[in-house]
């Protein structure tokens, strides 16, 4: 089996936002593969939406074995049983245009190794990624952690 490197991004403005982003690293280093490095967490304004709840917001890195595919009904999974349901989904209107809500958690798949992935359910890199500072500032320290 082949090691595959993944950045994930991990938000939460709902509930006890550490403990559900803390537990969500603890079901994907059971569910996705080996937690290698994590960013701090950075609290923000929320984006692409108005709302009164502040996200917390880190990256992780991560070593898995499974495809993009399985990488994503393993996220999704986690974030149902931490609490995401389809009230808290984030709605794409069109391939550029989505509307965004208040959710306990919200985990997004930034970069898988150096592949490029454009389902209509599934893009990697992640289209967003570049104009998010907080997801740019996480990705950064993570990849300069040794």
């Amino acid at each position: 089996m082949t090691n595959h490197l993944i950045y994930l991004g991990l938000g939460s403005n709902l509930g006890d936002k550490e403990a559900n982003i803390r537990k969500a690293i603890l079901l994907i280093s059971e569910k996705v593969g080996q937690v290698i490095r994590q960013s701090s967490l950075i609290e923000t304004e929320p984006w692409g939406f108005e709302s009164e709840n502040r996200f917390l917001n880190g990256v992780i890195l991560c070593e898995t074995t499974l495809t993009p595919r399985q990488v994503l009904k393993a996220t999704q999974k986690i974030e149902r049983e931490l609490g995401k349901t389809k009230k808290h989904a984030t709605k794409r209107l069109s391939r550029s245009l989505s509307t965004f809500k208040d959710r306990p958690i919200d985990i997004d798949i930034l970069l898988y190794d150096d592949l490029t992935v454009d389902e209509p359910d599934l893009k990697i890199p992640h289209p967003l990624m570049h104009e998010r500072d907080f997801v740019m500032i996480s990705l950064e320290e993570v990849r300069n952690l040794k």
